[in-house]
């Protein structure tokens, strides 16, 4: 019988001495596995369990409701933010009205790969849009990622070391297990039509693509944000403003105004 896998999160009432012993104890007593156990945000604690049967999680609820030092706040088949909250001890901050957007901060870089390295090794393609403002770490944190997932990565449009804009992909590179990385911007302000008949054609491959600045994208094509399965938000801090004012201004490409390179 193949084990099953359950995501226990509970909110510490009173963090008394031997509270984590005392439910260590009931599980094992229930002959539920712990596989990963951490603190998750303030006074929370996360636990990744194994069992056999969904009775051995309806008691251990029963039983876990009768303890005052602990209210249960998830009991439910892990999910892959729950994976991760246990892994790095923090959620990921979540839209609340887009449920499709995560956010994040610089000082997250390692939750943030973690996080799109899992989206990576799922199978079937995605599209995900990325967005931030220069030299925040959006392209270093796609590369690195792909590489935890032990993808490979080819990059369509880039500014990540020169600027580039391909027109064209050898036959090997039509490759499902690649990850297509697209800058919005030099895109959409740089290419020529050769380099938006490679872009459609990519968009095609069953593959998982990313694009950087995905609001310029979409302005400047036929896609939509509708056709985006997971947009991520990545700040050098919670309240800096994500903004293209220096890009849609006339002065981009003037003297002393913006240059494609820092974005």
């Amino acid at each position: 019988m193949s084990k099953i896998e359950w995501y226990l999160e509970y909110q510490i009432q009173k963090n008394r001495p031997g509270l984590l012993g005392d439910v260590s104890s009931l599980l094992g007593m229930l002959s539920i596995n712990i596989v990963t156990i951490n603190g998750v945000d303030d006074q929370r604690r996360g636990l990744l369990l194994r069992c056999d049967s969904h009775e051995q999680i309806e008691r251990l609820e029963s039983i876990l409701k009768t303890m005052d030092n602990i209210t249960v706040t998830k009991l439910r088949e892990p999910k892959l933010r729950d994976r991760l909250a246990v892994r790095h001890g923090r959620y990921i901050q979540r839209d609340a009205d887009d449920k499709k957007t995560f956010r994040f901060v610089r000082d997250e870089l390692g939750l943030l790969v973690d996080f799109m390295a899992e989206l990576f090794k799922q199978e079937g393609h995605k599209l995900i849009g990325i967005r931030g403002m220069p030299r925040v770490g959006k392209t270093e944190s796609i590369v690195a990622a792909s590489v935890c997932a032990n993808k490979r990565w080819l990059f369509v449009s880039s500014t990540l070391l020169k600027q580039t804009i391909r027109s064209q992909l050898i036959e090997e590179e039509y490759n499902e297990n690649n990850i297509f990385i697209l800058d919005g911007i030099v895109s959409t302000r740089r290419a020529n039509e050769k380099h938006w008949q490679l872009v459609r054609e990519i968009m095609r491959v069953p593959a998982t693509k990313i694009i950087e600045h995905p609001d310029i994208f979409v302005q400047n094509s036929e896609y939509s944000l509708d056709d985006f399965d997971y947009i991520i938000e990545l700040r050098s801090n919670p309240d800096e403003e994500i903004t293209y004012e220096a890009v849609e201004g006339p002065s981009m490409f003037s003297d002393g105004g913006f240059s494609m390179f820092d974005f």
